[in-house]
């Protein structure tokens, strides 16, 4: 197992985390995410190492900005 965190920025609620919650679940691998608007945070629990440029499109695809914390 591994553990990725990420700082995301444009977060403001609940439909915000859930947005970038279905976007990076939908990786290959990925068991668990746990993402906070309040402190702009996204971590992820995956079986193998992930690809930071999968998340980081994930998150673009839910209208948000990453970058590996």
């Amino acid at each position: 197992m591994a553990d990725f965190e990420y700082t995301v920025t444009g977060m403001t609620c609940g439909h915000c985390e859930a947005s970038v919650r279905g976007e990076v679940s939908k990786i290959e691998g990925v068991q668990d995410v746990r993402v906070s608007a309040a402190s702009g945070s996204l971590r992820i629990v995956a079986a193998e190492e992930i690809a930071d440029d999968a998340v980081i499109a994930a998150v673009d695809e839910a209208g948000y900005s990453a970058v590996r914390a």
